[in-house]
C-alpha cells in the first residue's frame, strides 16, 4: 500500500513534494513579473500619460526616440539609416511584425514622425505609440 504509514513508528521515507512545488511556482511568478520590469527599464524614457492606453502586442520591434533625438532599436543605439535597414530585414523575415515606438515626452516631434515614417516605409504596416497608463495631463 503506497499511501499507508509505517505502523511500527519508524521514520517516514517518502518525500512530500507539495511545498517544493509551491515554492517553485511562487519563484516562477516573481521571475515573470520582474523580467518585464527589467526589460522595460533598460532604456530610460519618460513616457507621456494617456487615459486610454492600448494593449500589448505579441511580436514587436521596439523603437525608442530619446529626448536628445537619438534612436534606439531593440536596445541598441542606431541612426536613421540603420533603423531602416534593420526594420526591412526583420519585416522580410517576419511579415506580421509590429513596431512599438516609445518617445520621451521631451523628444522632438520631428524625430518621432521620422521614426514612424522609417518604420512604415520599410515594411512594418502596424505600429503603436507607447504611453504610460494614468491620468491624462491637462
Amino acid at each position: 500500500m503506497a499511501a499507508s504509514t509505517p505502523s511500527d513508528g519508524g521514520p517516514i521515507a517518502a518525500i512530500n513534494v507539495t511545498p517544493f512545488v509551491d515554492v517553485v511556482l511562487v519563484l516562477l511568478i516573481i521571475l515573470m513579473v520582474t523580467s518585464t520590469a527589467i526589460a522595460n527599464a533598460s532604456i530610460a524614457v519618460d513616457l507621456p500619460r494617456a487615459a486610454s492606453a492600448g494593449e500589448g502586442v505579441e511580436r514587436t520591434l521596439n523603437v525608442v526616440v530619446r529626448a536628445d533625438g537619438t534612436l534606439w532599436l531593440d536596445g541598441e543605439a542606431v541612426d536613421a539609416a540603420q533603423l531602416g535597414l534593420r526594420t526591412r530585414a526583420v519585416a522580410a523575415e517576419h511579415p506580421g511584425v509590429r513596431a512599438v515606438i516609445s518617445a520621451d515626452a521631451e523628444a522632438p516631434y520631428r524625430g518621432v514622425v521620422a521614426a514612424i515614417d522609417t518604420v512604415k516605409q520599410n515594411g512594418v504596416t502596424q505600429f503603436a505609440l507607447d504611453v504610460e497608463r494614468g491620468e491624462a495631463e491637462r
